[in-house]
């Protein structure tokens, strides 16, 4: 099973070619919003690009300011080196386009290949925890499964099937399917991920053993840390509106959005052992537990990372969501709450929370308010398959595995049902 995993570069800019590097993006952003054809398109397995442009921050509360920097992120199939290799080849005029207005990069004439990965490799970002809707699903996998589903479809609506069984329908259907050659990949089934009751087993018993240590980490943060915390105390209403219809520019043009948030960490060890603790538990969650396409019983992401930068003082969270931003929010916010609160609680201005995973979230208009707040633009966005969504990505593939069975008739209802 081919894994997916995030890849996630964050570069100083020069000072003097910030406006050249906006003007780029706005450039990139407007061939992809107009079919001009991209490098990185070329590349077969990249899910989603996503490039974000921050702006320099002047010295914060604890006298912490921050360089502007430019953030390329990509979710993709195989290794690392692989994804580097094929950025600092295939994508190479792309790749200078963008790099040549940051600290370091080379000049013009030492810019091949192996000098570009050598510099991408530089400003690599480690996820702190990353979440795959549909694992092991590769990026052809999910077109090629897809166009499956569409001739299936097809058949279905214009086929003649009278008062045959839905045993005898199935029947037919795969035996024109495997006279194309086209469709010979559907012969192999796909080993599908199942959950790991023993590596649950095991979390389960790491946590019974440190309940009382957890127990009392939670009482010392909620009496000398939570009830001294600062909110944001904004309402979505008084949240600026300027930067709200900054937002909304890059939202629900498809059936999917995006989600970009950077945070400022609280101050503190205790709240970054916290963070780093919570991701450890998630980590171990998404591994063992949600592997069928739901976080916490959301089936609407395709993606999520949470990345700790600038010495583990600022957090950046990106998230590609099937549905609207309100309907994603609501959803955590009802399915997963106190997952929510336990993590973002430990940034600044958070609503007020109570014993780590209490209140927080809960609070859904502040909370809401906060969210748009500490969202940030995107400045390009791509999706490989803007038009499916999680859902229809896992049912494209049991699709697959069930046209190749010797069914029962239950089994052929279910599977003409999926259509």
């Amino acid at each position: 099973m081919v894994r997916q995993q995030p890849l996630t570069l964050a570069t100083p800019v020069i000072p003097s070619a910030y406006n050249n590097l906006d003007t780029v993006l706005k450039q990139i952003r407007s061939g992809l919003d107009n079919g001009v054809q991209q490098s990185f398109q070329n590349v077969d397995t990249i899910h989603y690009l996503r490039l974000v442009l921050l702006e320099a921050q002047p010295p914060d509360e604890s006298g912490n300011s921050y360089p502007a920097k430019f953030v390329l992120g990509t979710d993709y199939d195989g290794d690392e080196d692989a994804q580097l290799t094929a950025l600092a080849t295939t994508c190479g005029d792309f790749i200078d386009k963008l790099y040549e207005n940051c600290e370091g990069y080379p000049d013009a004439a030492n810019r091949n290949p192996a000098t570009r990965k050598a510099y991408l490799e530089k400003w690599r970002v480690k996820a702190s925890a990353f979440f795959a809707g549909a694992p092991g699903r590769t990026l052809v996998q999910i077109r090629k499964e897809n166009e499956l589903r569409e001739y299936i479809l097809n058949l279905i609506r214009n086929g003649k099937w009278g008062s045959q069984s839905a045993k005898e329908i199935h029947a037919a259907i795969k035996t024109d399917v495997l006279s194309k050659t086209e469709f010979q990949w559907a012969r192999e089934s796909v080993k599908l991920p199942k959950e790991n009751w023993l590596g649950m087993a095991l979390l389960g018993l790491i946590l019974l053993v440190l309940l009382p240590f957890i127990i009392i980490w939670i009482l010392v943060i909620h009496f000398l840390y939570e009830r001294k915390d600062k909110a944001l105390g904004l309402t979505s209403s008084q949240i600026d509106g300027a930067h709200i219809r900054k937002l909304e520019e890059y939202e629900d043009f498809h059936n999917q959005n995006q989600f970009t948030q950077l945070l400022i960490m609280k101050p503190g060890q205790i709240r970054l052992i916290t963070l780093m603790g919570l991701m450890l538990f998630a980590k171990s969650l998404v591994k063992n537990l949600f592997v069928k396409g739901k976080l916490m019983g959301i089936p609407t992401i395709h993606f999520a990372r949470w990345l700790l930068m600038d010495d583990q003082k600022r957090m950046l969270f990106f998230s590609n969501f099937d549905g609207s931003w309100q309907q994603y929010l609501g959803d955590f916010i009802d399915k997963s709450g106190w997952g929510l609160t336990g993590i973002w609680s430990n940034t600044v201005n958070f609503p007020p929370t109570r014993f780590l995973f209490t209140g927080g979230a809960y609070d859904e208009e502040h909370f809401l308010a906060w969210s748009r707040y500490y969202q940030i633009p995107t400045a390009v966005w791509y999706c490989a398959y803007p038009n499916l969504s999680i859902k229809n990505v896992m049912n494209n593939t049991y699709i697959r595995n069930e046209l190749m069975l010797n069914t029962t008739e239950a089994e052929a209802q279910r599977f003409l049902n999926r259509f």
